[in-house]
């Protein structure tokens, strides 16, 4: 089977989980689950792909958030509409942001504090400006129609949020196969050589950028339609940059599945642990910041590296 069939396989049984899963709580769960895949596989173009590990990817879901909410609120515009302005608004964004900071070699942890500056920067800009709700936030109007992509039912929303995921995981699989992939690839292991033969590194990091803030911008549209409610710390709050950054991390970053992989483990350990220790304040950022510790020591390359072949010793033994 080739990894475009068992992609398209994965989400076709995905796409049967309303189906089965009767029960809200546990539909939710899965809900949850895939917006983790969503946003851990926007970060992997970036950081997986590109070697750009950025810290403020909570900027560009915050783009895309604010822009269908104050789009629909403020000037009544369709969500449908603010959908794709969401997702443009993020790509845009990111591009600015690596325009400025890429233009100046910036690089590993200098690139990363720089986008956590930004996001804060934003948050700070949306907790002041009365029009954006201030630190109030602001609240979109319940209309619960498929015209103003709002559901009476949760099946819908899950629908929804896997049509986004499977772009964005189409998108990882063309990189896969593209020139634009292989220079990414080149990039992230040697920037310089990359430059040496000929790689225009810098127009490769910004497209990187683009592709990375669309899908975590089409994230934050779908945030916000979903629960109807933003206020800074929700939007641009280090909480969406650090699940997607772990997410990929778990799951294993630089590969097609994952990201997929680290957010059902993360959201699988979030629920057990949740039955353990109840509503213990902090518990599962406690566990959180355990098991990425122990993927770095144990398993670098995350869970997608236990489905690859082991390499052998010369004569046929395993290494």
């Amino acid at each position: 089977m080739t990894r475009l069939s068992l992609l398209l396989a994965v989400f076709a049984a995905l796409a049967l989980v309303p189906l089965v899963v009767t029960s809200e709580f546990w539909l939710n769960v899965c809900v949850l689950t895939l917006f983790s895949a969503l946003i851990g596989q926007a970060w992997n173009i970036l950081g997986g792909y590109a070697g750009q590990f950025s810290f403020g990817h909570a900027l560009f879901f915050g783009v895309g958030a604010y822009t269908v909410a104050v789009l629909q609120v403020r000037l009544g515009v369709n969500p449908w509409i603010g959908l794709i302005l969401g997702g443009a608004l993020g790509a845009a964004v990111a591009v600015a942001v690596g325009w400025l900071t890429f233009r100046y070699g910036l690089r590993g942890s200098y690139f990363a504090l720089v986008t956590l500056a930004f996001a804060e920067v934003f948050r700070i800009l949306a907790n002041s400006i009365p029009w954006l709700g201030a630190g109030e936030g602001i609240m979109i109007k319940l209309t619960p129609r498929a015209s103003m992509m709002q559901f009476k039912d949760l099946g819908h929303y899950y629908w929804l949020l896997l049509a986004m995921t499977l772009a964005c995981y189409l998108t990882v699989w063309w990189l896969d196969r593209s020139r634009l992939g292989a220079r990414m690839l080149a990039v992230r292991d040697n920037e310089d050589a990359a430059a040496a033969i000929g790689v225009d590194a810098f127009a490769v990091k910004l497209q990187a950028m683009a592709l990375s803030g669309l899908f975590m911008g089409l994230a934050g549209v779908f945030y916000a339609q979903r629960y109807l409610y933003l206020d800074p710390g929700l939007a641009f709050g280090p909480t969406q940059s650090v699940e997607a950054l772990l997410v990929a991390i778990v799951g294993g970053i630089g590969s097609l599945f994952g990201p997929l992989l680290g957010a059902i483990a993360l959201h699988a350990l979030s629920e057990v642990a949740q039955v353990a220790l109840g509503s213990l304040p902090g518990a599962n950022m406690v566990i959180y910041g355990t098991v990425l510790v122990l993927m770095v020591l144990f398993l670098p390359r995350g869970l997608a590296s236990l489905a690859r072949p082991r390499p052998r010793r010369k004569g046929g033994r395993d290494a």
